[in-house]
């Protein structure tokens, strides 16, 4: 076989696998259409309604009362379909799923328990149970990614740095990817506070990181990627304004999680806060706000704020935007974002040359040994790709 065929077979393996990824997120986004519509009648059946703090933007008080824990839909979709065609002799897909699983627990216990109102507040988990138990499953999810196998992936302290290559951070990545799983998962959190909002975002999100493990041949994570991005588009279906249902922590906690999780799989965790750059600025307002309100407070004996209120989204709301407005201007600057993102990812990579094996002259049915070229820079690392 000559290399010009190995070539076209090598390009009709990475169409087919990009077509599975697709049809997977088409299929997501049926069923995630199809379970939505019995969850949100089970939702009101049983009078699961989001409670609105009452010192809160006027405009979100006729919000009381939807039903929340709306990212159930998105969980029990891709639970399925990735069991169903994208689990088989792929175990590594255990871990996003089981993250995706466990903080989907948490949230909805929370909201469970916040559906427990009262005239000024709402009760809930406290902060300090939440994060003891976010704290520990990505404690455990970062050791999955470090540890050798068979009792972890194997992945290293590897990150792919852009225009430089590949580092080996050692043992600082297990802190670094546990403080990277629970900073997501808070920050969509904190972006989840207006119709259609963190659907959208984390739909963009999902899909650059499916494109970024496509070129760093991490097959299984490309299908996964697609699969999420597709239930997150279903998802808008009731959740654009005005919204029939909420994600809730459920939604939030788990694809905030996920999606860190997918980061570090693809080695490619470094263009996270470039490709989730709205869930970044979303939870550094929310910080900036609080600590500056207790240093100004000290200092002062009056506590100032740097924002009309966070996390920002509701600062510009009382600027005077829109919710809609607010919404389609940072869903703009989240697809800029992930288009950033997959540059920076695509750059140092040159259009690939096969790896032939000199003992068969087989048809290529895979990507698994593709080994990407690299200019002028480190390599970027060829992923073995769990069979």
């Amino acid at each position: 076989m000559n290399e010009e065929q190995v070539v076209s077979q090598i390009q009709q393996a990475l169409v087919v696998k990009l077509a599975e990824a697709l049809l997977l997120a088409a299929a997501a986004f049926i069923l995630t259409l199809l379970i939505g519509r019995w969850w949100i009648r089970w939702l009101k059946t049983h009078n699961i309604g989001k409670s609105i703090r009452v010192d809160g933007p006027q405009s979100h008080q006729i919000k009381t009362g939807t039903p929340t824990m709306g990212g159930v839909m998105i969980i029990i979709a891709v639970v399925i379909l990735t069991v169903a065609f994208n689990l088989y002799n792929r175990w590594s897909m255990l871990l996003p799923l089981a993250a995706l699983i466990s903080y989907g627990i948490l949230g909805a216990f929370d909201d469970f328990l916040s559906l427990t109102k009262v005239k000024s507040r709402t009760f809930g988990v406290t902060e300090r149970f939440k994060m003891v138990w976010l704290v520990l499953i990505a404690l455990i999810a970062s050791l999955a990614l470090y540890l050798p196998k068979p009792f972890g992936l194997a992945n290293g302290g590897d990150v792919v740095v852009p225009f430089f290559g590949v580092v080996d951070i050692g043992y600082w990545y297990i802190p670094v990817a546990t403080f990277l799983i629970v900073a997501m998962a808070n920050a969509v959190n904190f972006t989840d506070g207006m119709d259609g909002l963190s659907g959208w975002t984390l739909a963009i999100a999902f899909a650059a990181f499916g494109v970024i493990a496509f070129v760093y041949r991490f097959d299984f994570l490309v299908t996964y990627s697609f699969t999420v991005s597709g239930a997150c588009v279903a998802f808008l279906w009731f959740n654009a304004h005005p919204a029939q249902v909420f994600m809730g922590d459920t939604g939030s906690l788990a694809l905030g999680a996920t999606l860190a999780i997918v980061a570090l799989i693809s080695q490619a965790w470094l263009l996270l806060p470039v490709v989730g750059i709205v869930f970044v600025v979303e939870a550094a307002s929310v910080v900036i706000q609080r600590y500056y309100f207790k240093y100004t407070r000290i200092r002062t004996g009056t506590g100032r704020r740097v924002f009309k209120r966070a996390p920002i989204h509701y600062h510009f709301e009382l600027k005077g935007w829109s919710e809609m407005q607010v919404v389609q201007r940072f869903v703009m600057i989240g697809i800029i974002a992930a288009m950033v993102g997959i540059s920076l990812a695509l750059y140092p990579v040159l259009p690939t040359r096969p790896s032939t094996n000199p003992d068969t002259d087989a048809p290529f049915t895979s990507t698994d040994n593709l080994t990407p070229t690299v200019l002028e820079t480190p390599a970027v690392p060829s992923p073995t790709v769990e069979k």
